[in-house]
Formats: structure tokens, sequence, C-alpha cells
């Protein structure tokens, strides 16, 4: 991924923070079969090597699982939000008639190695943890003891995990952080008022750090 200093986002938690409130990612691989994408939820283990690790499963009738070879490299895309900006949204553009339009967006990329684990307890663990992670904002969360044991069994018999530890990880807030710091606020708070908050308070932070650095 083309990262300009600019757009860079260096800090490793803020990336593991992106991770894991935008956990559907895109699992790429190049297996047997040549190249391959995946999406599907993961749940990071920060505490896991240095970067972390991510763990998922997948249908046992997904050949992702028997294309790939334990070891293999994988690269999981992580993308926060995305929005378009207008030029018309740049208090510049009225005085100097020199921008363009462009699409912001915060992203992560996490490169890693990836282990295939067809066992029941590992499968079991990550339902579990992703289960209890995207239900607890519920009034009456769902867990795995509301269905009948069998028939959990069978679920269970029926998915295969994977677990990748990231080597790399490589994070890009494109946020018109080459603008102004009055053009960054407006477009931000312009995408406030249309609903695309994610990318507009972040865009809004970011004005708010570039006239603090002068």
């Amino acid at each position: 991924m083309y990262v300009p200093p600019h757009f860079d986002e260096p800090s490793q938690e803020a990336l593991h923070d992106l991770i894991e409130t935008s956990a559907l990612g895109v699992l790429i691989t190049h297996g047997r079969s040549g190249l391959d994408a995946n999406h599907i939820p993961f749940e990071l283990d920060r505490a896991q090597g240095r970067y972390g690790a991510l763990n998922c499963h997948v249908a046992r009738d997904n050949p992702v699982w028997q294309d790939v070879s334990t070891g293999d490299e994988a690269l999981v895309v992580f993308r926060a939000a995305d929005a378009y900006i207008s030029p018309q949204w740049y208090p510049s553009k009225q005085e100097f008639h020199r921008q363009v339009p462009t699409w912001n967006y915060l992203v992560a990329h996490a490169y890693g190695r990836i282990t295939v684990r067809d066992d029941e307890s590992y499968v079991r663990h990550n339902v579990a943890r992703l289960t209890r992670r995207h239900e607890a904002a519920h009034p009456v969360p769902w867990k795995m003891g509301d269905a009948p044991r069998d028939f959990i069994d069978t679920m269970v018999k029926a998915i295969v995990g994977l677990e990748i530890e990231i080597t790399r990880l490589v994070g890009k807030a494109k946020l018109s952080q080459n603008k102004e710091p009055r053009d960054i606020r407006n477009a931000g708070e312009m995408l406030n008022a249309q609903g695309d908050r994610r990318v507009g308070q972040a865009m809004v932070a970011a004005a708010a750090r570039k006239s603090e650095q002068g």
C-alpha cells in the first residue's frame, strides 16, 4: 500500500482499535489455486507476539483452508470508513479555485503467516470470543449455551479455524492532511453534517493537530 508520510498512521494501539471496531476483514491469500479473497470477521489477540494475532473461522466447505499451508504469507485488510470529499467544501477553493475531488479513508493492513487450526477447542474458543464481543451491547446477549448442545456441536464441526500471526502492521489515515487546517476542518464538518461521522470526526481532529503544529 502506498502511504505518503502525511497519511501514515504509526500508532499500533490506534491500528488495533481500528481492527477491533471494524472486525470484518478481507483475508487475501495466494495458495495453490492462485489469489483469493475472503470476507471474514476476525478476533484480535493484542498480546500475542510483537504485533498481535488474528483469529477467525471459515466454513469447512470453503476451500481456502485447504488451498493454503501453515506458514504461508497472508494479508488482511480492515477498512474502518471512507467518504467522498468535494472540492466545494474547501474554503480555499472559493479563493483560488485550485482544488479537486478526492476520497478519504481509514484502513489497516495486517501482514502475517497463517496457521490452519482444524481443532474443535480452537474453533469453540474463537466463536465464543467473537460472540461475547459483538453481543455485549445487546440488552439480552446471545450465548452459545442458548442453543442445544448437539446443534452447537454440529455447527462447530462444520467450520475450521485460521490463525494469523501478524508480522507487519501498516495503517493509512487519508484525511486531507496535505491541505490547510481550515480546509480539513470544514470538509470534516460537512461530512459530519451528512452523517459520515467517522471520517468527519477524524478530519476535524486532524485539522486541530495541524493547527497546533503551526
